[in-house]
């Protein structure tokens, strides 16, 4: 019987060992896609506990918990405790048996904290104080002290266009900070023009862009001038999260017309709601090739399933789901139509049903145009898929239909200061597929090709991010 997560954890040969501990393990993070707080880096909170880092803001916990019958004042209530909130917690990690929080749990508690021992309710008290006793006199547990410990280069937030990204300024003009914050833009409010919020955040806009918008000549200013401002802060790529990709037909006069109707308060049909959304990507991936920025895609989600849960607690509390969407042509259309007219940016596309691996992975090869190696990209496991089956799923199809070689690797998606080790967790995987494949007599170890595998593993995990990004 093999040890429990060992130093070779998930590591099932000598090749594999090597791959990862001579040269995945060293290298530094980029996580070019996150969800942290940015004041929270800007003021490195110190926090109260281990639940305040472990459990607010993750539904990856919340959903397992809510599975295993915890209540939800458990998970996001305001009326129970730190510690009540860990020890239902520690109650239901002996019940998430093959669910990658298993082994994320234990590789938070070893990496983080040096504990290497079980969390269940008979040891949840002793490990609870233990790692509060450590983050009360350790500065090693503040957001910019845990992104050092985990040799994180760079960090990108996930930021709105009417955002004034004054966090952002805060630590880049601290000469102490040893990870750099760079703001992302993620516009979603602004293509979301079904949403019964949609015309106060226009609102919103305009305050902040100094444009009063009526028409989408005025919205496109509007957005430029907070692109141009987000460049200025360091900014390289966007990011856009839609359930689907969108290709009907539009003139400009429709767009105002539709835009016109949504800002007097009137219900759109579904058919303007995705004449919108489709000029509205168009108009934002001019910006991007402008810009010279990436663009990132992340689609196939059914976001706020739960209604009810949803008028209580908002949105990103755990319930969404995979989505089923026949988009195969609209995301071609799409990509050939900004192609065509020679704009097309560097794009990376995340898809969250796995049965669009393939899809994805083939439809790369369409655009790439030897500008730039990997210029379309084929984003790594992402949501419910950034687990050992996912990740592996992700580049065996991107091996078999594309350069798995000019992959920039693993991202944390993350709201936690403490889910840095999805990267090692990601790096194992990674070794483990291609040393399987070096001991199977698939790929040839010796000589030239040894370094070349050698340089392969460098490159996923760190080198291929900093050249394609260029930050």
């Amino acid at each position: 019987m093999k040890q429990f997560m060992d130093e070779n954890f998930l590591l099932r040969t000598e090749t594999a060992q090597k791959l990862y501990h001579e040269h995945a393990k060293k290298m530094p993070i980029i996580d070019y896609h996150c969800h942290l707080i940015p004041q929270m880096v800007a003021e490195n909170k110190r926090f109260e506990s281990i639940a305040q880092i472990w459990l607010m803001g993750d539904h990856y916990k919340w959903r397992a918990m809510r599975s295993n019958g915890v209540d939800e004042r458990y998970c996001t209530g305001k009326d129970t405790t730190d510690w009540e909130k860990f020890e239902k917690w520690a109650e239901t990690v002996p019940y998430t048996f093959r669910n990658p929080l298993y082994h994320w749990t234990y590789l938070e508690l070893k990496t983080a904290f040096g504990i290497d021992q079980r969390l269940n309710p008979e040891t949840a008290r002793e490990i609870y104080d233990r790692c509060n006793d450590m983050i009360k006199n350790d500065p090693k547990f503040t957001p910019r002290g845990l992104m050092a410990h985990y040799n994180v280069e760079i960090v990108c937030t996930t930021d709105d266009p009417a955002d004034t990204l004054e966090w952002h300024k805060i630590v880049a003009a601290d000469p102490t900070a040893k990870t750099r914050m760079i703001p992302a833009w993620r516009p979603d409010a602004a293509m979301n023009i079904e949403a019964p919020t949609f015309k106060g955040y226009i609102e919103k806009l305009e305050a902040a862009s100094g444009v009063s918008i009526s028409t989408f000549a005025d919205l496109t200013a509007a957005l430029q001038r907070r692109h141009d401002f987000f460049h200025t802060m360091g900014c390289r790529l966007s990011d856009h999260g839609i359930e689907e990709f969108y290709d009907e037909p539009y003139t400009e006069a429709q767009i105002d017309a539709i835009l016109d109707k949504a800002l007097a308060g009137k219900e759109l049909s579904v058919m303007e709601t995705r004449q919108y959304k489709h000029a509205f990507l168009h108009m934002q991936a001019e910006m991007d090739y402008a810009a010279g920025w990436t663009q990132q895609y992340h689609y196939g989600a059914i976001r706020n399933n739960n209604s009810r849960m949803f008028a209580q607690l908002g949105a990103d509390t755990g319930f969404d789901s995979i989505g089923e969407f026949t988009t195969a042509k609209a995301m071609s259309h799409f990509l050939d139509e900004m192609n065509a007219e020679g704009h097309l940016a560097k794009t990376i596309l995340y898809n969250l049903n796995p049965c669009a691996n393939e899809v994805i992975a083939t439809m790369l090869g369409n655009f790439q145009d030897g500008s730039v190696p990997g210029k379309i990209q084929f984003g790594s496991g992402w949501w419910f898929l950034d687990q050992k089956d996912g990740m592996e799923k992700q580049m065996n199809a991107l091996s078999l239909l594309g350069l798995l070689s000019r992959f920039v690797g693993m991202l944390t998606d993350s709201r936690s200061f403490l889910s840095y080790p999805r990267h090692e967790y990601f790096r194992r995987t990674l070794c483990n597929l291609v040393g399987q494949d070096i001991e199977d007599g698939l790929i040839p170890y010796t000589g030239y090709e040894e370094a070349r595998v050698n340089q392969m593993i460098e490159d996923i995990c760190y080198n291929n991010a900093k050249q394609y990004f260029k930050f």
